[in-house]
């Protein structure tokens, strides 16, 4: 699934345009994604409360098994690197 600090049409729309059929959720109001230190908390920063791009894997039981948390969200993992760490974190 995908979290995301956007409006939740937004998302919609997002999901329609490109095809896609997995869960996405939307962290609009910035309630979780300080939890997750996937949020830009400098009060100073031009960019504050801005979504980080981070990657999680959680087990069945909901216990972050992996993470990866990007300063710049324009970075993006390639599938391999996700696939090999979800291979590695034994969570699937």
């Amino acid at each position: 699934m995908g979290v995301s600090a956007d409006h939740v049409a937004t998302l919609e729309a997002f999901a329609k345009l490109n095809s896609i059929t997995h869960p996405l959720l939307a962290d609009f109001r910035r309630e979780m994604l300080p939890k997750y230190d996937a949020m830009v908390t400098d009060e100073k920063s031009p960019i504050y409360r801005y979504a980080k791009r981070a990657y999680f894997i959680l087990d069945r039981q909901g216990i972050v098994r992996w993470m990866k948390i990007q300063e710049n969200a324009l970075d993006l993992l390639k599938p391999d690197e996700i696939l090999r760490a979800l291979k590695e974190s034994g969570a699937s």
